[in-house]
């Protein structure tokens, strides 16, 4: 994949050298995009869970590093091959705000042609990347950006927040790619603004008494609960922490409990038989069990919370088969999510739920007191941008 050569100007970076919670202000050279890629100037960054697992060695990430992956930049300067439309179709213009894929792929290998372009066998994944000439800064923790050929990128519309924007390109997508995979959401149109609305395609598919169980109220919890009101599902979402139990009601919850209540309380709203489709959304060790307890017999559970690793926990084939459970994983997300996801955030720019998911923004010479902040389980996001 082409990226570039560097200039004499330096661009300001946060860089992750593996040294637990710790993060160095460097300026880099200011990448000059050649080929297909484009450089794009850092609008804001918003600390996904992820990010904090990396920084503090919960999970290995190759270094040095610029972390930083939900991402909204304008763009700066086009290499002479750089795409000139959005993957909705779109026109790129120098100075569009644009977020972006969190992996750009190839197009051509095993897991791009299986429709898994996420897990693409030569993709770039962005603030996941390790420093070297050429393809830097490829974090969101800078003041620019570097985005190689392959990048699925998403204009934005005018109207939609930095705050609603910046996390659409990790947690709001992955909700639409769980909530795929768990039968609750339809893809949006391709059409991106206020007035578009969700396809009614598979409406014959969805029962109208579903009954969604979503494990975990962070931001990727609230997305998905908010993506399965929106198509009239009951909703119970199990969350340990009451200040998330009160942000999940306000983004549509029918009910909120902890979980020793769940199986009480999915049975209470469906007659008994279950939860159609459970999203587990935390990562916590015990969700698993909590899944199995309420799932319907025939009802699917999608597990994409656990991204770091976990103890394992016991499945019973014999049980599997006899309920007729689907068990899917969904890790990250493609392309054609991300603009369901941006589609969708466009619906809602005016719900007071999703409209502010970020508690503080820090100016990038400030990133470890945002590291800090963000590690207070009762706050969603909090955003970090130069200046």
């Amino acid at each position: 994949m082409t990226g570039g050569t560097h200039g004499t100007d330096g661009t300001l970076a946060a860089v992750f050298d593996g040294t637990p919670g710790a993060l160095r202000l460097e300026r880099l050279p200011l990448p000059i995009p050649t080929g297909g890629a484009m450089r794009v100037r850092v609008l804001g960054c918003t600390l996904c869970g992820s990010d904090l697992h990396s920084l503090h060695g919960r999970r290995t990430v190759a270094v040095p590093t610029v972390l930083g992956h939900e991402t909204v930049g304008a763009i700066e300067a086009f290499g002479p091959e750089a795409v000139r439309h959005d993957v909705a179709g779109a026109r790129l213009e120098i100075g569009d705000r644009i977020t972006w894929a969190v992996v750009a792929a190839c197009g051509g290998c095993l897991f791009c042609r299986r429709g898994l372009p996420q897990k693409c066998l030569r993709g770039v994944k962005y603030g996941h990347e390790p420093l070297r000439p050429g393809l830097d800064p490829l974090g969101g923790l800078a003041e620019h950006c570097l985005l190689v050929a392959g990048t699925a990128i998403v204009k934005l519309p005018p109207a939609l927040s930095l705050e609603m924007a910046c996390p659409a390109s990790c947690a709001t997508a992955t909700a639409v790619a769980v909530c795929e995979a768990g039968g609750v959401h339809p893809l949006g149109p391709t059409t991106i603004g206020p007035s578009c609305r969700p396809l009614d395609a598979a409406a014959s598919e969805r029962p109208s008494d579903q009954v969604v169980c979503v494990l975990g109220a962070g931001l990727l919890g609230l997305s998905a609960i908010a993506l399965a009101q929106e198509v009239g599902a009951t909703i119970v979402c199990v969350e340990p922490d009451e200040r998330r139990r009160a942000l999940a009601a306000g983004c549509g919850a029918s009910i909120c409990c902890p979980p020793e209540e769940a199986a009480e309380r999915v049975a209470s709203v469906s007659a008994g038989h279950g939860a159609d489709a459970v999203l587990e959304l935390s990562g916590a060790p015990t969700a698993w069990d909590t899944a199995w307890r309420v799932v319907r017999m025939g009802g699917r559970i999608v597990l994409a919370g656990a991204v770091v690793p976990v103890p394992t926990v016991p499945v019973d084939p014999e049980q599997v088969v006899r309920r007729h459970v689907s068990i899917h994983g969904v890790h990250n997300y493609a392309p054609r999510h991300l603009v369901a996801a941006v589609a969708f955030l466009a619906r809602c720019a005016d719900s007071a739920a999703l409209a502010n998911p970020v508690a503080d923004w820090m100016p990038l010479h400030r990133v470890d007191d945002a590291v800090k902040r963000a590690a207070d389980p009762g706050i969603i996001r909090v955003g970090v941008r130069p200046g």
